[in-house]
């Protein structure tokens, strides 16, 4: 499983030229869900962009949890980031996990972000087209991969 995490200021996701989600500070945080993810990946990530200090303290330092500044998630499905690109200029999307595999992963991590920050999350929709907005606050742009911690 991976996510890219980045601090925002505030950021949208429009379906249909209808606004789906909405933040302001906290965290844009794009999901990909590959065939061998399991629960087990979910918890152990969902607890790390919870606890990721990388909002600054009253001393400019990134000190500060989403909690200790009152911010928001929006979680966007995104399976282009299982994309190999190794051979030909064309990405294969084969390690991207199928929706019956992905869906029910996507839907315990709403869940168990939700719980971690105490309110609803926002989030996309499952294979939608989607056009997502946001300002990157810093920039801050964080990569995590459950499969290389």
């Amino acid at each position: 499983m991976i996510a890219v995490l980045q601090r925002v200021s505030e950021a949208t996701v429009r379906i249909d030229d209808q606004v789906r989600g909405q933040i302001q500070q906290g965290f844009l945080v794009l999901l990909g869900v590959t065939h061998s993810d399991t629960a087990d990946d979910v918890v152990w990530l969902s607890k790390k962009i919870a606890g990721m200090r990388i909002f600054n303290d009253e001393a400019g330092k990134m000190n500060l949890d989403l909690a200790s500044v009152g911010g928001s998630i929006l979680l966007i499905s995104q399976f282009t980031l299982h994309a190999e690109t190794k051979k030909g200029n064309r990405p294969s999307f084969i390690e991207a996990a199928r929706p019956e595999v992905a869906i029910p992963l996507y839907e315990q991590m709403i869940a168990r972000l939700s719980d971690a920050l105490g309110h609803p999350i926002q989030t996309g929709e499952f294979g939608a087209d989607m056009q997502v907005s946001l300002i990157n606050d810093g920039p801050v742009t964080i990569i995590i991969d459950t499969k290389n911690p």
